[in-house]
């Protein structure tokens, strides 16, 4: 199948690598050129923009930053290129704005399905993403054999529910990426302050209902504070996380719990930590 593939950052390339490694025909684009050359070496070709990217694919994944970047890509730069064509949108976005960006794809002769994934590079190079879908059922139908293709990613793709549905799923999940980080970090500050031996308060740990595979995962970078070669970064996280608290607050939920951490991640950028591997929130935990 041709596909095109706009946004090679690290989940957009590993997807990429993934596919091309299944024998499918890729045209890829990236704002920063350059970003593109790894897969360019294994078989892509690099398109000079969006509109160019879609001119021969058959379906288009994207795997931007944001939702105002998805956006402003689509419906700004693509053009006329949408047309006909289905669009199998990766990135954490505000549901809200799926919704928004499915109905302006569909005023351009366009469909959308959101599929995003849990996940990261690892995984997506393993083919282990599960992978989550939002829309119309007869859109789901319709592009079974695309979604085919895409098992290569992962699992059978679940529907659940209309465009809003998967992005809704999806933050709920990235929240607790971020709480369990949190909780753990602080956890684990205090027993080594305490002088309490680590490995001793993680084999209790990890014998009681209270465990999750993320604290082992998380478990060595913390202890060495290097969070460098990250797969997700901090400040990925801290996006996903206000998304998960306007979205949850517009459905009149109380996140005054959830306020603090946002907060503490807002020290990041200036902390240095943004560009690092997420689980660098414990340099933010450690306090003075």
């Amino acid at each position: 199948m041709e596909i095109s593939l706009l946004g090679t950052g690290l989940l957009g390339a590993a997807i990429g690598e993934r596919l091309l490694g299944s024998g499918h025909q890729l045209t890829v684009w990236n704002r920063h050129r350059g970003r593109c050359a790894p897969l360019q070496a294994l078989g892509a070709t690099v398109a000079a923009s969006p509109a160019e990217a879609m001119a021969g694919a058959e379906v288009v994944i994207t795997v931007l930053s944001d939702g105002p970047t998805t956006g402003a890509v689509l419906l700004e730069q693509a053009g006329a290129a949408l047309s006909g064509r289905l669009v199998l949108q990766v990135a954490t976005i505000a549901p809200e704005e799926s919704r928004e960006l499915a109905a302006a794809l569909a005023d351009r002769g366009a469909e959308l399905l959101e599929v995003p994934v849990l996940g990261s590079r690892p995984e997506a190079l393993a083919g282990t993403l599960q992978l989550m879908v939002g829309g119309e059922a007869a859109a789901l139908e319709r592009a079974r054999p695309v979604l085919a293709v895409l098992a290569v990613l992962g699992g059978e793709p679940r529907l659940l529910g209309p465009v809003g549905a998967a992005l809704t799923t999806k933050l709920a999940l990235n929240q607790l990426i971020a709480s369990l980080t949190h909780s753990f970090s602080l956890s684990l500050h205090l027993v080594q302050r305490a002088g309490v031996d680590v490995e001793a308060f993680m084999a209790i740990l990890r014998a009681s209902a209270l465990y999750a595979p993320t604290f082992d995962k998380k478990l060595a970078k913390e202890l060495a504070d290097d969070y460098a070669n990250p797969n997700f970064p901090t400040a990925h996280l801290r996006k996903d996380l206000l998304l998960f608290l306007q979205t949850a607050r517009g459905l009149g939920l109380e996140t005054e719990g959830l306020d603090g951490l946002a907060a503490l991640l807002d020290q990041a950028t200036d902390a240095g930590l943004d560009e690092l591997d997420y689980s660098a929130l414990h340099r933010l935990t450690a306090g003075a």
